[in-house]
């Protein structure tokens, strides 16, 4: 980690009483948006307070991804736009981090092409912010830091978003390497948290009030493997579930490789796991997923979901599928069809095929047009729609435990939440049963979620 203590005291007293305003925006993955939370902790430090207007901002940190080309061209678009923002206020401070300026010819694009941005740093060099920040606050011009440090969770305050759901980063970077994925390049090597800290955090944040804790990593399930066998993932859910409380343990994602059996058995012995898997299976086709280099096949996937399905036939399963990876045949497409229909998912997460420079499968020939990669995903969501239309009316009937989170969008005087199944559920209800469990009688279902009444007598 780099110490930044000097600089950041510099800052607060170069700011004295002013009071100044950050806007940060992230992008992408949940441990993006943690990574956003970490920028806010380091800022509350300098004596930075929030807004959500960029017009009112002094500061402005936009924390990007770099999955698809098409989120970095969206992040330029949005940069390219700021260039009126600082002709109208000059000393309003524009920086750029996160995935996308973990790669050295993005930072050096964003230094020659868009000079209204004053500092760059990359997903490891969040420490190194208050360096960057003191030095753009003194007129220095453009400054960058893209190192691999160390990260440094244990030592930053988040300033986060919700009061009673906080995701909880357990590792850092990727070492599957699959082929279409730029990820292992911008968040570098696997490397996890010591479990004492992560058992730490989470009992913090459950003495705050904090009811859903979501642990997240690239592979969740090879949390541990540079631990020298100290902690692997389903013994530090069985530690995380010994902890005093009300609460639920929710995380993503999961790689299909590493679901052993014994992954399974913590979650179903653990009460306070949430009863809900996110195991992204990519395609149906073991031949692409061959070509994706994910190291597993239908059959092995298959085997991971009939164990689950054996023990409970109603657990809720989700997924990500990309449709039109190079060279996908309409064969193996409707692999993945008839997979979808097997599993039966509550829910996926679809993607068309987008060329990623830099990774192996931008590489490869595909003969598939956009047209015909477009056919296939209206295809693909009407066999979801049909199968999760069918799949939720298993719940009505029942009584869930849902976690209430928001108010509608749709009827007034209802609220939205989320069952430990992962499913959305509506149902009226006052606002100020917001971040509290409540008990949901489900009498109707849509393909999108249930919706029902709270049950006599629980609240």
């Amino acid at each position: 980690m780099k110490d930044n203590t000097a600089e950041i005291s510099e800052i607060k007293a170069l700011l004295g009483n002013k009071p100044r305003k950050a806007y940060i925006r992230s992008f992408g993955c949940q441990l993006n948006v943690s990574d956003g939370e970490k920028i806010k902790g380091l800022l509350k430090k300098m004596g930075y307070g929030f807004t959500e207007d960029e017009h009112e901002a002094d500061l402005i940190i936009l924390n990007t991804c770099a999955v698809r080309e098409s989120a970095e061209d969206r992040v330029f678009g949005i940069v390219g736009s700021m260039k009126k923002l600082k002709e109208l206020k000059p000393s309003l401070i524009i920086g750029i981090a996160g995935c996308m300026t973990a790669q050295s010819h993005i930072a050096e694009k964003i230094k020659k092409s868009y000079p209204q941005v004053d500092l760059v740093l990359g997903t490891s060099a969040i420490s190194a912010l208050p360096k960057l920040l003191l030095e753009a606050l003194r007129g220095a011009g453009f400054s960058a830091d893209i190192t691999e440090y160390d990260d440094f969770s244990e030592t930053v305050e988040q300033v986060r978003d919700s009061s009673f759901k906080a995701s909880v980063p357990i590792m850092f970077g990727c070492n599957n390497f699959c082929t279409y994925c730029i990820v292992p390049y911008v968040r570098g090597r696997e490397r996890s948290r010591r479990p004492e800290d992560i058992v730490g955090e989470v009992k913090q944040l459950v003495s705050q009030g904090y009811k859903e804790i979501m642990l997240l990593g690239q592979n969740v399930n090879s949390y541990g493997n540079d631990l020298d066998g100290k902690c692997s993932f389903p013994q530090l859910l069985r530690e995380l579930n010994k902890i005093d409380g009300d609460f639920w343990i929710r995380f993503m994602s999961s790689h299909p490789k590493d679901a052993s059996k014994e992954l399974i058995d913590a979650i179903f012995d653990c009460e306070k796991a949430a009863k809900h898997l996110h195991l992204p299976v990519q395609s149906g086709s073991s031949a692409v997923l061959e070509r994706m280099n994910r190291r597993y096949t239908v059959e092995k996937y298959l085997g991971i979901v009939d164990e689950i399905r054996r023990r409970d036939p109603d657990f809720s399963l989700t997924t990500d599928i990309i449709v039109g990876f190079p060279d996908e045949t309409d064969e193996e497409f409707r692999e993945t069809l008839d997979l979808m229909k097997r599993v039966r998912y509550d829910n996926i997460y679809s993607f068309i095929y987008s060329k990623r420079s830099g990774t192996k499968a931008a590489e490869m020939p595909d003969s598939i047009s956009d047209e015909e990669k477009g056919q296939r995903m209206r295809e693909l969501l009407e066999v979801q729609r049909e199968v999760s239309t069918e799949h939720y009316k298993r719940f009505i009937g029942r009584t869930m435990r849902v976690l209430a989170d928001g108010v509608s969008k749709k009827k007034d005087g209802w609220l939205t939440g989320k069952s430990s199944e992962f499913i959305i559920v509506e149902f009226e209800g006052d606002s100020s049963l917001i971040g509290q469990f409540v008990d949901v009688e489900i009498t109707d279902a849509m393909n999108w979620a249930v919706s029902g009444h709270i049950k006599k007598g629980t609240i």
